[in-house]
């Protein structure tokens, strides 16, 4: 079993529901959900590009799947996140926008946010205790010779490149792009999620994802309040 702790918007969100569409699946239910017809874009070459992101569901990394130390128990975590919502307040992003990152395309804030990065540095410094040491095929899996040196130091310290100044809030919606099909891709991305794009998001949640067995998909175990949420109006 690993754990992660993500960010996702609320089951009757009109975000997550088009983008669990867009996926083909809802993490609150396991469920797949049909894939949309998308207008010059054939169904198998659909489905390879949102193969990774499906299984994960829609989320943004907050602290990265580990797997439990040992002496720790899942009620523990959970306590601690409870303990941990109820102690921060809400963030509010006033626009996510699309962006292309390394290849891949993803929902990203449309300008700087100081308090997002501190509440992720936060979450990630307060939920290490929990978290096993990686194994040396879960350290290869990272291709830690491509990595620059904070990432390769944050790795061996947090099991995660990606932390602190590295970090970068961000919601994924495809695997690798090719280069010559980026434009393309991201125009349709732009048609399929322009309706709910115009709202603010606000980060209200600490969402526990779970991964059961070894590649298989992660779903929602529990979602975590912030203290003070106040959740969007749904459509």
């Amino acid at each position: 079993m690993r754990y992660a702790i993500y960010f996702t918007p609320p089951a009757s969100d009109p975000l997550l529901k088009v983008a669990a569409n867009w996926l083909g699946r809802n993490a609150f239910s396991g469920q797949a959900v049909k894939v949309p017809h998308i207008r010059g874009l054939d169904p198998a070459d659909f489905a390879q590009l949102t193969d990774s992101p499906r299984r994960y569901g829609f989320h943004a990394t907050l602290k990265a799947p580990f797997r439990l130390a040992e002496g720790l128990e899942e009620r523990e975590l959970l306590s601690a996140m409870m303990h941990f919502a109820s102690s921060v307040d809400p963030v509010e992003i006033p626009k996510l926008e699309i962006r292309c990152l390394g290849g891949f395309f993803a929902l990203v804030p449309s300008e700087p946010l100081d308090r997002l990065n501190q509440l992720a540095n936060d979450i990630v410094v307060a939920f290490d205790r929990f978290r096993a040491a990686p194994s040396e095929q879960e350290i290869k899996r990272r291709n830690p010779d491509a990595l620059s040196v904070s990432e390769q130091r944050n790795l061996e310290q947090w099991g995660y490149p990606y932390v602190f100044e590295e970090f970068r809030f961000h919601m994924t919606l495809t695997g690798p792009v090719p280069e010559a099909d980026q434009p393309r891709i991201e125009r349709i991305l732009g048609e399929f999620l322009e309706p709910v794009l115009e709202e603010p998001v606000e980060i209200n949640n600490l969402a526990l994802f779970t991964e059961a067995q070894p590649g298989s998909p992660f779903e929602i175990n529990s979602l975590h309040p912030l203290a003070g949420t106040n959740r969007r109006k749904s459509a």
